[in-house]
């Protein structure tokens, strides 16, 4: 107990009392936290009501899981803490996805839920919802705490947001009984129990050595190449970055989140380009990018077996986990970025012309190739041409939101449509996660107050689509946008027997009418004339919508660009 506290049991003279639901909500918005995404239930019901009440806006789900996403979302958008708060149970247990998944992102949030007795749980008693909550988050975040006692509630709620926030953001868990939720304390002691974080995420600065390391080997290599992750998005030191880039004139390849940190129609972007950049590049330079295996693992054929690596992270042990690492640069971006253009004028950089040329020759012969596939025109719309409409509306449009989910959907809608603004593309992420999307988009309205686009194949829409009804009570200007080729990857395989076939969904489902029954808008495209107005008309009401664009259920291929990770059955032939 701190000091100057008063025994939950006894009344302070002044006989003013507080409780646990009190707390959490005063903690929390000292440090900061002004909404709450979650899912109430018990016990933890009255503890949305209060943070309510004190002026901490709580945006209330249809379920967990995207409550989660939410708070993920905004983690990255705004580098403090998202708070999701659940229900005990299986409650938790729906919110520990997205958990899971903002560990694995390196987004910063924090899911409170409530808990049962643990005498109960223990002894394995049959409590209410009875379950070893702690245990069961513990291998998913990055951390996980349980609160014991009232008075530890500050210090509990200091714990995870420093937690989550400090060296590489994650999700944390922070689980707290419903006795403590419900246990008195007078309110002077309690006020004594709670303070702000003072720098939750330190800057780290890497040493001189490791600085004028890196860009000795930038400044000898033929064929440099900076990739840019969406930790160097997450890391908001977007002038930095660009400095560096333009000034050394190294080429630049964008990860999907990262795309807008430099405009995707800058001239040294080899997004067009990437799979000639990486093959040939001989020193690469990683920006808040992970050699995982949406880069390889840093293998050929994908990378040279030559090439040697210079990577900027602030978590020292990522470095090695799949390739050597010949320069490795610990801290954060922003603290890194200023140290390499501190010490670029005693270490001139020059890009070989040669190579800027063979990447100029690739990319504008592939761009020549897009133009002529967007030309294309089939009816039912297949992909291409749907993107083509919606894209012709966006860069009318660049301060808007993109949230990105799917297999097709995904793959061509990354390739397709540009960003010219960082932070403003969301998607699947490492993971590559279904049922993102309406989390996203949610959060990204409320962060930011701006009007977002979430471009969902029908099948990934489905993960979270009952989201729609918390998108129309809160009326956020959040417009949905369905690839709906009837189907998981693509609606036309034969079924083998007389049910559907596994990746057959509801041929020509009307997913609009999903809007209409909540209060939002609806639109029905079939053509990419109808889509370009359906979304433009979206758009300029800043109201809730959906639109459903009707595809060719023979349009898309099985597991996007993941064709290889999904084996075939050697009994049946590949279709």
């Amino acid at each position: 107990m701190s000091a100057g506290s008063t025994p939950p049991d006894e009344t302070p003279q002044s006989g003013r009392l507080t409780d646990g639901f009190h707390l959490v909500a005063d903690a929390l918005k000292l440090n900061g936290i002004t909404t709450i995404y979650g899912l109430v239930g018990i016990p933890i019901t009255d503890l949305a009501r209060v943070a309510q009440t004190s002026g901490i806006r709580y945006i209330g789900f249809r379920h967990e899981a995207s409550a989660g996403h939410a708070a993920a979302a905004a983690g990255f958008l705004t580098q403090l803490p998202g708070v999701c708060l659940t229900a005990s149970g299986v409650g938790f247990l729906n919110g520990l996805t997205a958990l899971a998944n903002a560990t694995t992102n390196c987004f910063p949030m924090i899911q409170i839920s409530g808990s049962g007795p643990r005498a109960m749980a223990d002894l394995q008693r049959g409590g209410y919802e009875e379950l070893d909550q702690l245990a069961a988050a513990r291998p998913f975040a990055k951390g996980a705490y349980r609160i014991g006692r009232v008075e530890d509630i500050g210090l509990g709620v200091a714990r995870a947001i420093r937690t989550a926030v400090s060296g590489r953001p994650g999700g944390v868990y922070l689980d707290i009984p419903a006795a403590v939720l419900g246990q008195a304390i007078g309110a002077d002691a309690a006020a004594d129990t709670i303070w702000r974080v003072v720098d939750p995420a330190p800057r780290q600065s890497p040493g001189v050595a490791a600085v004028d390391r890196a860009l000795n080997l930038l400044a000898q290599a033929q064929r440099p190449l900076v990739v840019l992750g969406k930790g160097a998005a997450y890391a908001q030191a977007d002038a930095l970055i660009r400095q560096f880039v333009e000034t050394t004139g190294i080429p630049f390849l964008p990860m999907s989140m990262a795309k807008g940190l430099l405009p995707d129609s800058h001239p040294q972007s080899v997004a067009a380009t990437r799979s000639l950049a990486l093959a040939r590049g001989d020193v690469i330079m990683l920006v808040g990018a992970r050699l995982n295996w949406l880069l390889g693992h840093g293998e050929s054929p994908q990378w040279s077996a030559d090439a040697q690596f210079v990577q900027v992270d602030i978590a020292a042990s990522e470095f090695d986990s799949n390739r050597p690492i010949a320069a490795p640069l610990a801290g954060d971006i922003g603290s890194v970025m200023s140290a390499l253009l501190d010490r670029l004028p005693q270490h001139p950089i020059t890009v070989p012309r040669q190579w800027t040329s063979e990447l100029a020759e690739r990319k504008a012969h592939n761009d020549t190739a897009m133009h002529r596939r967007l030309a294309d025109d089939p009816h039912p719309m297949r992909f291409y041409n749907a993107l083509r409409a919606i894209r012709a509306v966006l860069d009318r449009h660049p301060d808007t939101y993109l949230v990105n989910e799917g297999a097709n959907a995904l793959d061509i809608a990354r390739n397709v449509i540009d960003m010219q603004l960082p932070r403003h593309r969301l998607d699947s992420g490492t993971w590559g996660a279904m049922g993102i999307g309406m989390g996203y988009a949610i959060a990204a309205a409320i962060e930011t107050g701006q009007s977002v686009v979430a471009i969902e194949g029908d099948s990934a829409f489905g993960f979270s689509g009952m989201e729609v009804e918390t998108i129309c009570r809160h009326r956020l200007p959040i417009t949905v946008v369905i690839l709906n080729n009837g189907g998981v990857y693509r609606g036309d395989e034969v079924a083998s027997g007389a049910d559907p076939a596994p990746t057959v969904l509801n041929a020509h489902a009307r997913h609009e009418l999903i809007a209409e029954a909540f209060g939002g808008k609806g639109f029905h495209a079939t053509t990419p004339s109808e889509l370009q107005t359906a979304l433009t008309e979206a758009l300029a009401s800043n109201e809730p919508a959906i639109v459903d664009c009707e595809l060719d259920p023979a349009s898309g291929v099985e597991s996007g660009h993941l064709t290889h990770l999904n084996p075939k059955s050697a009994a049946t032939p590949s279709a």
